[in-house]
């Protein structure tokens, strides 16, 4: 299978992160890849994905989009995650494998502090402990970009991992959650400099306050936000991790609708 250089969060997307490590790291079927900023380096989330799949049209039994919400369950506590109805291509691919129960008992397989928390491959479920995972749902169709300069890497964002192809189509399934950090004004400039679009005043003060990572801006898609249930994110992305940034102990996942 193709290597490709990764990203959360991501959502990596070492990866969608801060604390990262700026130097390479090739393990497994994935590899790391640095992102250059002002001042820091930090790495991106990519999954490897079979690039001779096509695209396949996504259906789920959606009643009302504007206001579709999925809850997490992990064993570090449970979110509320609300879906973007201007993302409809990534909203309706994640509500489908939700409904099927894909996501449940997999593990949220790569976190980096003030980065984010990755999860989603299908490999994760029954893996062995310490075994390097990110590879998973090469065999399933990418989604294509959904990208909207009013949507944002903020802290909570929901976004779609990706590999390395020229689209910048979404995996499938692997997701990640940005934990994100604080930034200043200076790094914002820079960052907002190299945009088509600028930062509104409104999305320059969630960067400061909240925190988030604006180097994956307009590269991947964000398609939903944590609504409530933000602690259990700092939780998931400051547990003990080994150099692959896979938790020590294993984070799993159940999924379901909010009726």
């Amino acid at each position: 299978m193709k290597r490709f250089k990764i990203l959360m969060a991501a959502f990596v997307l070492t990866s969608v992160c801060f604390s990262v490590n700026a130097q390479v790291k090739k393990t497994g079927s994935t590899k790391t890849k640095t992102v250059a900023t002002a001042s820091t380096t930090k790495t991106a989330t990519h999954t490897t994905v079979s690039p001779a799949k096509p695209v396949a049209p996504v259906k789920a039994d959606i009643t009302n989009a504007a206001t579709i919400r999925v809850k997490i369950i992990t064993d570090s506590g449970t979110m509320i995650i609300k879906l973007y109805d201007s993302t409809p291509l990534h909203r309706d691919n994640f509500v489908k494998l939700v409904q099927q129960g894909f996501y449940d008992s997999l593990l949220f397989h790569r976190i980096i502090p003030g980065f984010m928390i990755q999860g989603g491959d299908p490999t994760s479920k029954n893996a062995p402990a310490g075994v390097m995972l990110g590879s998973g749902g090469s065999d399933m169709e990418r989604i294509p970009a959904e990208f909207n300069p009013a949507i944002i890497h903020k802290r909570g964002a929901l976004c779609a991992a990706r590999d390395g192809n020229p689209q910048r189509a979404s995996s499938a399934c692997q997701f990640y959650i940005v934990h994100g950090r604080p930034l200043s004004e200076i790094e914002l400039n820079n960052y907002d400099g190299s945009r088509t679009t600028k930062y509104t005043s409104e999305q320059k003060a969630i960067y400061k306050t909240q925190g988030g990572t604006p180097m994956l801006d307009m590269n991947y898609t964000v398609f939903g936000e944590v609504e409530s249930g933000m602690e259990v994110i700092d939780k998931i992305a400051n547990a003990a991790r080994n150099p692959q940034d896979r938790p020590n102990t294993d984070i799993r996942m159940h999924m379901e609708m909010i009726k």
